[in-house]
């Protein structure tokens, strides 16, 4: 009897073990999902702070980071692809114009642009603007037109704010001496200051682009910072930074550099007479010197309409596969966005049609188009780049070499 009393003891206590046993591996499972799991999430929250900075690069508590643009990244390169994908040619071809047009408020002519033919761009002249509020109120309006395309990308907003005798609405924004004046200053820190005013100016309407500073090499054009190569350089890269700062793109012009010219390329055309390795050293040297010192992100290159026989005979630098791309893609290096004088000046308009503009300046290696005031002549441009593929003297993949540099920008910036 008392062997058996034994034996159940025993058992029972045996019994006891076991539960014990699993209960302490179970809890100790426990404790380790649990940690997996905070892993997990403390994983995917990061990941959700890293993906949610990177889908606005440019903003912080206080405002802009420093530079326009953040370095390309595969995210970025991702959204491209699969944006590029769902566009129909006529989508693409649209990414590569930037339009003018005449109101303070959306009318008929930028609706038709942005509606029906998917412009790229706008940019404001003094006869849209009344006021920083109302601008501002048009840029988010424009904005909003594109908003509702199929394929809905946003717009580059931009405009001419050099300085001088170039204010777009001079009453209503601080004052911008010429380049002249702050060339002769030679004082940087000036220059800076008021880019960097006029870039927070700008942000500040909705506005992403200025096309400044001008580098051509003048004594006498208030445009020009002096015809110092060397100065005109270090200027140039102080008027970036303080746009940049801003948040605000900046724009090189007029390459290859048009400060000899006599005539005015907005009534007419002209040559400039200088051989290559004169054009080297002086008119083309503050380009090359921004080129090679500042991140091509966060410029674009403004194309003249003037002609280089150096260079090539026949065609204006805006149209020359010679200038843009063996000149300034290949020998100098710019890999940023090339962007045209406005097609509509007497220098091209009175020589080619605008079909053969479109055409001519794509072809040429241009990725941004200007065609500043009527609604004709831009959708002759678009026609003229439409046709071009479709007889097979433009290719599509041409086409999308540029509109992926456009995307890029556009998305790199958060607009």
């Amino acid at each position: 009897m008392m062997g058996k009393q034994v034996k159940s003891i025993c058992f029972f206590l045996l019994f006891l073990m076991c539960i014990c046993f699993i209960a302490g591996c179970t809890s100790s499972q426990q404790e380790k999902d649990s940690e997996t799991d905070q892993k997990q999430e403390q994983t995917e929250t990061t990941t959700e702070e890293d993906g949610n900075q990177s889908e606005n690069p440019d903003e912080t508590e206080e405002g802009p980071v420093e530079s326009a643009f953040l370095p390309h990244d595969q995210k970025i390169e991702r959204r491209v692809e699969e944006t590029l994908s769902k566009m129909t040619l006529e989508e693409k071809i649209g990414q590569l114009i930037v339009v003018g047009f005449s109101s303070t408020k959306i009318d008929s002519h930028i609706k038709t642009m942005i509606q029906d033919y998917n412009v790229g761009g706008v940019i404001l002249y003094d006869r849209n603007m009344e006021s920083p509020a109302q601008v501002a109120q048009l840029s988010k309006d424009l904005q909003g037109l594109a908003a509702e395309n199929n394929v809905p990308i946003p717009l580059m907003m931009s405009i001419d704010q050099e300085g001088g005798e170039i204010v777009r609405m001079r009453d209503k924004v601080a004052d911008k001496p010429s380049q002249q004046e702050l060339g002769e200053n030679a004082d940087s820190d000036a220059i800076y200051e008021t880019n960097l005013q006029t870039g927070k100016e700008l942000q500040k309407m909705g506005i992403q682009v200025n096309h400044a500073p001008v580098l051509d090499l003048s004594a006498t054009d208030s445009r020009s910072f002096g015809e110092n190569p060397n100065q005109a350089a270090e200027f140039g890269m102080e008027a970036i930074k303080g746009l940049n700062d801003s948040g605000i793109t900046a724009t090189l012009k007029h390459f290859p550099g048009n400060g000899r010219s006599v005539v005015d390329p907005h009534y007419d055309s002209s040559e400039v007479d200088a051989d290559q390795m004169d054009l080297e050293n002086n008119d083309i040297f503050p380009f090359k010197k921004v080129i090679d010192k500042v991140d091509h992100n966060q410029f674009f290159v403004m194309v003249t309409h003037l002609k280089y026989p150096a260079y090539d005979e026949e065609n204006p630098a805006s149209l020359s596969p010679v200038i843009i791309q063996e000149l300034l893609r290949e020998k100098l290096g710019y890999q940023g966005i090339v962007v045209t004088d406005d097609l509509e000046m007497g220098a091209v308009n009175q020589y080619y049609t605008y079909q053969d503009l479109g055409y001519n300046t794509i072809n040429a290696g241009a990725d941004l188009l200007l065609v500043c005031h009527k609604l004709e002549s831009q959708s002759q441009v678009i026609k003229g780049i439409r046709d071009a593929v479709e007889t097979d003297q433009l290719t599509e993949e041409r086409i999308d070499e540029s509109v992926k540099r456009i995307l890029t920008y556009k998305f790199a910036m958060g607009l």
